[in-house]
């Protein structure tokens, strides 16, 4: 019996080692809901490289895109609460689409564990160069001789860019058309080529355009004028006071993870989201970093605490602007 015993015991060994093998032991997925070369994209690569350095495992990002990222949520949302798999969310998945998809969003702020901000960006408002609008008092003047007339493209129904446009046409009462696509990328492409008189999106994926003139930028959605295009004036200075949309982009995982988990993903955004060189990629793409911390970077709980007040503020925007999704 006991020759038994002793010969069976060594067979429990490498399961047992599983079990206590410390986390992480193999490679981590960041979901992102949006196409490649989109803000959400750009942001979970750039914090998947500090990540992966800080850690000690490959951080792969994996695009879903689809239903204005919720299908990425609701995979991250439903995935075992193990730190192998989290979400790069963003201002619309994160907050806004909670209000604007009601009974039909798939998942609920309770299912997910909020680690991390990693930067905030104004929206840009654009139109093609060949518009003959160069303001946005011009701009207006356009759409209200052509009620109807002009589109507007967005990276999808229900992002920041489509509600700050909804925002935007509610204060100025001017009719426009809506063209969602499934990111920004491919919305970049329509109207680089022309085939959208304006749109809307996030600094850091429209602004190689708007530097190389391939896009006009008319104005900016934050509350001062961006580092990264200087001369073009808010929204605000340019006759909507008040007027203020920005983005944020950050890192949820599964509800339920584990603390000591969630402590060390939240030390390692917070840490690379100090990295000097992600800042200097920041100051490049005009986004700012989180500053959620007296340091300037971000906590598991400031980002919570974050996360519910956004929640708040963007159901009133989607009430005032009565935007919805097809």
């Amino acid at each position: 019996m006991h020759r038994r015993v002793l010969l069976a015991a060594p067979a429990l060994l490498p399961g047992l080692a599983r079990a206590q093998s410390p986390w992480p032991s193999r490679p981590i997925r960041l979901v992102c809901g949006f196409p490649p070369a989109g803000t959400t994209d750009i942001a979970a690569r750039l914090i998947a490289e500090r990540l992966a350095s800080g850690l000690g495992q490959p951080v792969a990002v994996e695009n879903r895109p689809g239903a204005t990222g919720n299908i990425a949520a609701e995979q991250v949302a439903r995935a075992e609460p193990d730190g192998y798999t989290l979400h790069a969310t963003n201002v619309g998945t994160g907050s806004i689409n909670y209000t604007l998809f009601g009974s039909r969003m798939p998942v609920k702020p309770g299912d997910f564990t909020e680690l991390g901000l990693l930067m905030r960006v104004p929206n840009v408002l654009f139109v093609h160069p060949s518009v003959p609008a160069r303001t946005l008092a011009e701009f207006i003047a356009l759409a209200n001789a052509k009620p109807g007339m002009l589109n507007y493209g967005s990276a999808g129904s229900g992002g920041s860019p489509h509600l700050t446009m909804e925002l935007f046409r509610f204060r100025t009462g001017i009719a426009l058309s809506h063209v969602p696509f499934r990111g920004a990328g491919p919305m970049l492409v329509e109207a680089v080529a022309g085939r959208l008189e304006a749109g809307c999106d996030n600094i850091p994926s429209c602004i190689g355009h708007v530097r190389d003139g391939r896009l006009r930028a008319l104005a900016v959605t934050g509350a001062q004028r961006s580092p990264a295009l200087p001369d073009v004036p808010t929204v605000a200075e340019s006759g909507l006071p008040g007027f203020e949309a920005t983005s944020w982009f950050g890192v949820q995982a599964p509800a339920r993870l584990p603390p000591a988990i969630v402590a060390q993903l939240g030390r390692a955004i917070d840490v690379g989201t100090k990295d000097p060189s992600y800042r200097a990629r920041l100051v490049e793409l005009g986004a700012d970093p989180p500053n959620l911390a007296p340091d300037g970077g971000t906590t598991t709980e400031a980002f919570a605490a974050f996360v519910r007040a956004e929640i708040a503020k963007w159901a009133e925007v989607v009430r005032i602007s009565g935007a919805t999704v097809d």
